[in-house]
């Protein structure tokens, strides 16, 4: 619960830090600018609200890590919501009218993340699971979107060490296996989302983690595309 507190006040004090011109760079997202990718974090917020006040009876079905589900192909950014998403974010023009709206309701978001009780069941895309584990899942969601908001601003703070290494952690659950001990957690996340494609060296340290751990290792799953 203290980590999604920390990773989503960071991601939001990360934005509202941005110069003006930086809302109309690319963000690490395929086919989002960075007010894009801000707008989509104003509706995440939304759902955080929604879901934390829509309890459930049922006994859960998804947990922190298998709320995440593994898409056979990456985001185009042509999906209708991805465009909508963006049609919404050019309507603000202002980038400061983003920067309000995300405080003001990820504001609310944080403070109702604060209150939550951590055993009570939550129900959300049809799925139902304890509002600690709701929050530990958005922990990687605030991580990795995190990390696509500032992939083209390299002067932005990134996100808290301990964001990182839980994110990997979850994303390592995902995979079933663990990721080569060479590689940071930042780039174990980049990586292994598709965000960025690994380096020869890197491809080198994953193929030898196939080798010694054989056939089906992570190296032949990657990227893992998370929805």
């Amino acid at each position: 619960m203290d980590l999604f507190s920390r990773s989503w006040t960071a991601l939001r004090t990360a934005v509202a830090e941005l110069p003006d011109e930086d809302f109309a760079r690319p963000s690490g997202c395929t086919g989002w600018l960075v007010r894009d990718l801000v707008s989509h974090l104003i509706i995440d917020a939304q759902d955080v609200l929604i879901t934390l006040v829509t309890p459930a009876a049922t006994e859960p079905t998804r947990n922190a890590v298998t709320y995440w589900d593994v898409a056979a192909t990456p985001p185009t950014g042509a999906d209708p919501l991805d465009a909508l998403t963006v049609r919404l974010a050019a309507a603000y023009e202002d980038p400061s009218l983003l920067k309000f709206h995300l405080d003001d309701v990820g504001s609310a978001a944080g403070r109702a993340a604060e209150l939550a009780d951590p055993h009570l069941r939550v129900s959300t895309q049809d799925e139902v699971l304890t509002a600690g584990d709701y929050l530990s899942a958005y922990v990687l969601e605030w991580t990795l979107h995190h990390l696509d908001l500032i992939a083209h601003l390299p002067d932005a703070a990134e996100p808290p060490a301990e964001s990182l290494a839980r994110s990997r952690e979850m994303l390592e659950t995902i995979a079933g296996a663990a990721f080569p001990a060479s590689f940071s957690d930042k780039d174990t996340l980049l990586v292994g989302t598709g965000r960025r494609a690994p380096t020869e060296a890197e491809k080198t340290d994953l193929a030898e983690l196939a080798d010694l751990a054989g056939p089906g290792h992570l190296a032949a799953k990657l990227p893992l595309v998370l929805g």
